[in-house]
């Protein structure tokens, strides 16, 4: 074990109490509750993470008398794996086995205010909150020994949350906490371990929730069972802003089972006491509510078209105000790329639970924000914030904002209006599909030029897209909300700035392109309704701008890779490239007819973890499918905490991506959406998944986290279209490549 220096803590930051590790769970010294003791106020400066915001030591860490050892995170278990990366840190730092650390995530009660749990940030943010907390806790446990031992803080060291003395003497942080309050703020620099030293992160340890799922054990929210629970349904209007004219609820009212019909305003929902029982009087409301009014949808063959008509606010993001003209004897390409409306598709609708009893309510719902999930629905019910708690529990499938806020605040509802009893409310397949908020059709338009010695002499791109976030916070972008009398108005939507970017996310390139121009169109009216889907613009600007780079490396007759590398200023960038390249043995690689292969890179968000992807695929000429064979990841995330779960995240985002590439499309047209089952909305199946995917991880030992979540999809999509290019000659610039497009495209 490490021994540690002799630790800077003044014993009057240090306030005396009883019990254990006093907790307070602030927030931000702001808005510490009115009833705590006071404490020392932290410092203006720039905290590392999350520790900005929730700069307390009890914000992150819980140690009991009895030496029960309980973490938060206000992030949310996704299915990233964070619970096992995060406690992973935490037990490394602490130096306590793995298996003695409890990690309770987002709940509005419990844990610190990390906002969204979104774009990758996990690791980033909380990691580092939870890795400066666990190092300064243990150092403040050896300071506390070597005063209670009357020995030097450098004759101690720790074993499984027990300090140890040179002599044999012994405290554990059990008895070290006793009596004490630990209500200060954790420094920048606190005392990590060297990475040389880790025993536990780095390791590839089992994930902590797959057992329960693989057993049928309680793990989502559409499991959750409490005591003298009843079933909801809610009915949705025949189309987006339509009215409620004309109801009779007398006979449903009637129906086995039922407790109560709700109506309020275009609100409509019933609550029985089976979930059989809601749902058959869900379909005789459906029969015998009338609606009139409502919004008609474009046609979704002319999306494009009527994307580009609509206002939209121009930004040059990067480069000069004008474009650069091509020089003369340049190769002049142009290209234009299309992306639909796609949707989520969560496997599992969305689902929540809701109590409310004695004036307070709570919600489990699988929201990726319990904190502005709970602004918004305390607003929308006119509740104080304090009387309303949400409990982040995992949904089966999503990765963005799909119904979860929204269910959340239908089980609001309707356990306002059953008061005393849980009120769990799942929507149906077709409102799932319907009424979901989608990822937004984009359109890309490039032109470029290069010269036969491989230069690029001119980089001009323009992006056009919905928003790409309309999240609540405010109530009005809770579904329900605009539907009850007095709605609530949707909140204007905005664009999210770069470096992270919206629509412009990963629109400007990682390469070296003197005068790259990159303009954004953002297009606030939304024909369809838009929030986040995993990556956000990033998935089609990469697959764009990456299969771009290779229409410029085949005009200039330069191979993919190497026409990547001579741009490629960033040495992790490189590592990534050339490590997903040989491993897949590029230089090596035979052909054959109808087989193609297809190489992309992209840094996600130009901030985040490293990816490049390697693939090869077949497509049959006589149906144009695509059979996508082996593919090849490389990724960096910078210090690599738990490396199997790197490699579950690369190896689900490029099957994800895969997917959305070759078959996700929303269907609409006036009537409405069509997509509103698997059969209108068809997603990859078992036999379309890749036949191997190889991730390989490139671990930085004490480098910050990168975010991993998301770094695949791009560099997947562009391999993929690129591929096939490579193996039809024929290059697809319009999403999805499904049959019919290929067996088009290879006829022109």
């Amino acid at each position: 074990m490490t021994t540690l220096g002799q630790m800077e803590l003044s014993r009057r930051t240090l306030l005396k109490g009883g019990g254990g590790l006093v907790l307070y769970f602030a927030i931000s010294p702001r808005r510490l509750p009115a009833q705590e003791a006071p404490g020392p106020t932290a410092e203006p400066q720039q905290l590392p993470g999350s520790l900005s915001d929730s700069p307390f030591l009890d914000s992150w860490i819980r140690i009991e008398s009895d030496g029960s050892i309980t973490v938060f995170t206000g992030k949310a278990e996704l299915g990233q794996g964070i619970r096992t990366a995060l406690t992973q840190i935490a037990a490394e730092q602490l130096r306590v086995e793995f298996s003695r650390i409890e990690l309770v995530t987002a709940d509005t009660a419990r844990t610190p205010d990390e906002g969204y749990t979104a774009g990758s940030q996990s690791m980033q943010h909380s990691g580092t909150a939870i890795l400066h907390a666990a190092a300064y806790l243990r150092r403040m446990m050896i300071g506390f020994a070597a005063e209670a031992l009357g020995v030097s803080a450098n004759d101690l060291k720790v074993e499984d949350g027990v300090v140890v003395s040179s002599a044999g003497d012994k405290r554990s942080y059990g008895q070290l906490v006793s009596g004490r309050s630990l209500h200060v703020t954790v420094p920048d620099q606190a005392g990590f371990f060297d990475p040389e030293n880790y025993t536990v992160m780095g390791q590839s340890l089992p994930r902590v929730d797959i057992p329960a799922k693989l057993t049928g054990q309680q793990s989502y929210v559409h499991d959750l069972k409490l005591d003298g629970m009843v079933h909801a349904r809610v009915v949705r209007p025949a189309k987006p802003s339509a009215r409620l004219a004309n109801l009779d609820t007398s006979e449903v009212e009637k129906m086995p089972g039922v407790l109560r019909v709700v109506r309020d305003g275009n609100y409509l929902g019933v609550i029985a006491e089976g979930e059989f029982q809601a749902i058959k009087a869900m379909q005789a409301l459906q029969s015998a509510a009338q609606w009139e009014g409502g919004a008609s949808l474009p046609a979704d063959a002319d999306i494009y078209e009527h994307l580009m008509r609509l206002p939209a606010v121009s930004t040059v993001v990067h480069g000069p105000e004008t474009p650069t003209s091509p020089p003369g004897g340049a190769r002049i390409v142009e290209a234009t790329y299309t992306r639909p409306y796609q949707m989520h598709g969560s496997i599992g609708p969305s689902c929540a639970v809701g109590h409310f009893q004695n004036g307070q309510l709570t919600i489990w719902s699988h929201t990726q924000g319990v904190y502005p999930d709970r602004t918004a629905i305390a607003e929308m019910t006119n509740m104080d914030e304090q009387a309303v708690r949400v409990i982040h529990m995992e949904g089966a499938g999503c990765y963005g904002h799909n119904g979860a806020d929204d269910a959340a605040a239908d089980a609001a509802l309707l356990a306002r209006a059953l008061p005393g009893r849980p009120v769990r409310v799942q929507w149906m397949r077709d409102h799932e599909h319907q009424w979901e908020p989608y990822g937004s059709a984009m359109v890309v338009k490039v032109q470029g030029s290069v010269l036969v010695t491989g230069e690029i002499t001119s980089w001009n791109y323009e992006v056009w897209s919905n928003p790409h976030t309309t999240r609540p916070g405010p109530a009005g972008n809770l579904l329900p909300a605009q539907l009850i009398s007095g709605a609530f108005q949707p909140e204007a939507p905005t664009n999210i700035p770069l470096p992270a970017g919206g629509a412009d996310r990963n629109a400007v390139p990682g390469y070296s392109i003197a005068n790259a121009r990159v303009v954004e169109h953002f297009i606030a009216e939304m024909p369809l309704r838009t929030s986040a889907l995993r990556s956000l613009g990033a998935y089609m600007n990469v697959f764009a701008l990456e299969s771009f780079m290779d229409e410029l490396a085949f005009a200039a007759s330069v191979d993919p890779v190497e026409f990547r590398l001579a741009r490629l200023e960033d040495p992790r960038a490189r590592d990534v490239v050339t490590t997903a390249a040989d491993a897949f043995g590029w230089n090596d690689w035979a052909r054959r007819p109808g087989h193609g292969r297809g190489f992309a890179y992209a840094r996600y968000k130009n901030l985040a973890a490293y990816c490049a992807v390697a693939l090869e695929l077949d497509v049959d000429r006589a149906t144009g499918r695509i059979r996508i064979g082996r593919a090849v990841a490389a990724c960096d995330s910078g210090h690599a905490v738990n490396p199997d779960g790197i490699r579950n995240q690369i190896e689900g985002g490029l099957v994800q991506s895969a997917s959305w590439t070759l078959f996700e499309q929303v269907r609409f047209d006036g009537d409405g959406i069509q997509s509103a089952d698997w059969a209108g909305y068809p997603i990859m199946r078992f036999p379309s998944v890749p036949e191997t995917v190889g991730v390989h991880v490139i671990d930085r030992p004490g480098e910050p986290f990168l975010g991993t979540g998301e770094a695949s999809q791009g560099p997947a999509a562009a391999a993929i279209a690129n591929a096939v290019a490579d193996a039809i000659g024929v290059r697809i610039r319009d999403l999805p490549l499904q049959p019919e497009r290929v067996r088009t495209a290879m006829q022109v």
